[in-house]
């Protein structure tokens, strides 16, 4: 899957979590991106969750809800920098 197949609000989580791992260098959790998002932590879960599932996102441990980079990484930069 390709980042163009996403709906609208997992590109929107997925742009959120790239731009706080930027800012931090640290696993994002889903109480670090309802800041930036207009939806509870817990559908934010369930989006990287999906995420997580097609690719997207890979959890640092088992035991952890911070998500961090796959290696669709470079393909969705470049996306988000074609919008900029």
């Amino acid at each position: 899957m390709v980042a163009e197949n996403l709906d609208n609000r997992k590109k929107k989580i997925l742009q959120a979590i790239v731009e706080e791992y930027i800012e931090t260098a640290e696993p994002v959790s889903s109480g670090n991106l309802v800041k930036y998002l207009d939806c509870s932590s817990a559908t934010i879960r369930n989006e990287m969750a999906e995420l997580e599932h097609i690719g997207f996102l890979e959890k640092t441990h088992t035991s952890s809800r911070a998500c961090s980079f796959s290696k669709r990484l470079s393909l969705l930069c470049g996306s988000i920098g074609q919008r900029r």
